[in-house]
């Protein structure tokens, strides 16, 4: 008997199937571990601080809180400044998927040679890199100003928001920074 056509259940590499398995969960669990979008945005925790040091204070409790979240917004910003450019639409893609494996999606410290690396560093390494890939690209002027942008949208959130009722899982309690009321 054929059979022309088909594919027999045995022929499936089983190692391929747990392996887009473990990437879904890692897709879910690496996305899942940044902030809620509810709590990012949420009206009521958005006022003007009263003091300059306060709106510095709440920018840097905000930026260590929401950085996951900070970081796809400026990559989004990045991503539809490039639409009408292919060949940088291209590395920003590449870019982004070393994003997803080097950042987002990392079960456990990045290490190189035994040492480990620090999230921080790692951040700061994609993020100097994809900037440089692209301005290689000829679309530095959209580049310039969507990470611009990104950064104003980024500097603005973070010194509005109220830092009072963010909750760190790590420490069990509350972020430090000033306790501001309405």
């Amino acid at each position: 008997m054929t059979t022309y056509g088909t594919i027999p259940a045995s022929s499936l590499p089983s190692a391929n199937l747990e392996y887009l398995s473990r990437a879904k969960e890692r897709i879910k669990d690496g996305l899942g571990a940044r902030r809620p979008w509810k709590l990012m945005f949420n009206i009521h925790s958005l006022n003007f601080p009263r003091t300059f040091s306060e709106a510095i204070s709440r920018f840097r409790a905000n930026l260590v809180y929401f950085r996951m979240n900070y970081a796809i917004i400026v990559l989004l910003i990045l991503f539809l400044s490039l639409l009408w450019h292919p060949i940088s639409l291209i590395v920003l893609i590449i870019m982004m998927a070393l994003w997803l494996f080097l950042y987002f999606l990392r079960d456990e410290p990045l290490a190189i040679f035994n040492r480990t690396i620090d999230d921080l560093v790692v951040l700061v390494v994609l993020g100097v890199s994809t900037f440089l890939f692209l301005l290689l690209t000829d679309a530095t002027s959209n580049i310039l100003v969507s990470v611009l942008i990104g950064a104003v949208v980024v500097l603005v959130h973070a010194s509005l928001r109220r830092t009072d009722d963010l909750y760190d899982e790590e420490s069990t309690g509350l972020v430090s920074g000033p306790s501001s009321s309405s």
